[in-house]
């Protein structure tokens, strides 16, 4: 089992960036994919974006495309989430999320792929 903690949330302005950051422990991180899923209140999970093990795909939801960017670090068990020109509708708890399998990635993965999950973190976008 991996220990996932989010930080780096908080309020902006629409228009402003922030940046999350997942510390992981406990497991072999590098060799795991990594999620960011996000939920508003009264609406299901959703996915924002995946990164694969190594760093070489990502996959993004087409709310998100051209203005997040997740990233990790392997040396430092941390994957990251740019969020650049932020809106309104971005607002929500923004949970990290590790893979199920070691090794394993695909574009499509879900939220039933991902097995261990961080406690989340708030950003508020105002307008």
């Amino acid at each position: 089992q991996v220990q996932l903690v989010e930080s780096g949330g908080g309020l902006v302005q629409a228009g402003g960036s922030l940046r999350l950051s997942c510390a992981a422990s406990g497991r072999t991180f590098s060799s795991y994919a990594m999620g960011w899923f996000r939920q508003a209140p009264g609406k299901e999970r959703e996915f924002v974006a995946t990164i694969s093990w190594s760093a070489r795909s990502t996959s993004y939801a087409e709310s998100v495309k051209g203005r997040f960017a997740i990233s990790r670090d392997n040396a430092k068990n941390t994957v990251y989430l740019q969020m650049n020109s932020l809106k309104p509708e971005d607002t929500a708890v923004y949970y990290c999320a590790a893979g199920r399998r070691p090794y394993y990635y695909n574009p499509d993965l879900q939220t039933d792929d991902f097995g261990s999950w961080g406690q989340g973190t708030q950003v508020t976008v105002s307008s």
